[in-house]
């Protein structure tokens, strides 16, 4: 029992964010809904922007929203990963990184093309590749974090590495 509430503890956070991205990618958050909150908002804090300046802001949040969410898909599967029944330890592991990101590059694949057969949304390879992207800087992060770590460690600091 004990196993499997351990299991559920690293995979529950991978499995609740992916179904939120598989929400948001039907019609909840299709560009028409979006547009017309983004637009608004930009407008009251600025109100003599141009349409077109308008629609390239809200592509950027857009394509900022497909970063953000896989970047956040791929620390969650890394973490799971790194975690689950002692095949990885909690350190960095180049084999755990991998996997994520391959998992988010699969996510971001099947969610596309998923998209296809929402009515309001079309899939798009352009996406797949930011998607990844984004699941890349994550795991960019996480290394990163982990040499930073490292380095202040005392085995770092004497020069012994295990």
């Amino acid at each position: 029992m004990s196993w499997l509430r351990s299991t559920a503890r690293v995979w529950l956070p991978v499995l609740i964010w992916a179904a939120l991205i598989f929400t948001g990618s039907g019609d909840l958050l299709s560009e028409g809904r979006t547009s017309r909150f983004i637009g608004p908002v930009l407008r009251w804090f600025k109100p003599d922007l141009s349409d077109a300046t308008v629609r390239r802001i809200q592509v950027v949040v857009r394509k900022g929203g497909h970063l953000t969410e896989y970047a956040i898909l791929a620390l969650l599967s890394f973490r799971a990963l790194s975690r689950s029944g002692g095949v990885f330890s909690p350190a960095w592991s180049w084999r755990a990184a991998w996997l994520a990101l391959g998992f988010c590059a699969l996510y971001a694949t099947a969610d596309e093309v998923r998209q296809s057969f929402v009515p309001s949304r079309y899939g798009s390879p352009l996406d797949v590749l930011i998607d990844i992207v984004g699941a890349a800087f994550g795991l960019v992060l996480a290394w990163s974090i982990d040499r930073w770590r490292r380095r202040g460690s005392p085995v770092e600091q004497s020069g012994c590495r295990g």
